[in-house]
């Protein structure tokens, strides 16, 4: 884990989930999950967006700031058969899911409205690959 990523989630921890600088406001999770190549457990904090209507669902964006690769927690979450999230000071398992089409547009629209940089990760990606958005899921007991 980078140091920047283990500062942000030691920030996060201490604050009930709050973490300052460049993310000051804006809503974080922490999202656990597994190595695809090495099987360790993982951890990495990420901007999300709630659902309009079902806090069960948030999404998250692969955007690596615009880098041309996808990050590999992206490749990790999408092969995995599960992962968590941690948001405030719970953790609880999710069901991951890639967003396509319009649907994916439009949750990535709307966070590049609430959060400007957004559209500026999408404009230096743009013609080389296209930002994933991730529905993460809660999973609750039957």
């Amino acid at each position: 884990m980078s140091d920047w990523n283990a500062k942000v989630i030691e920030e996060f921890r201490a604050n009930e989930g709050r973490v300052g600088g460049p993310f000051d406001g804006a809503p974080m999770v922490l999202v656990h999950h597994r190595g695809r190549k090495s099987g360790r457990e993982l951890v990495n904090p990420m901007m999300y967006l709630p659902h309009e209507t079902d806090d069960d669902v948030i999404y998250v964006f692969a955007s690596k700031a615009g880098a041309p690769r996808n990050p590999d927690w992206y490749y990790n979450l999408t092969s995995a058969d599960g992962a968590a999230v941690e948001l405030g000071t719970g953790t609880y398992p999710v069901r991951v899911r890639e967003l396509t089409g319009d649907e994916r547009d439009r949750r990535y629209d709307e966070q590049a409205r609430r959060h400007p940089r957004f559209a500026e990760y999408a404009e230096k990606t743009n013609g080389v690959r296209t930002i994933p958005v991730l529905e993460l899921t809660r999973i609750t007991a039957a």
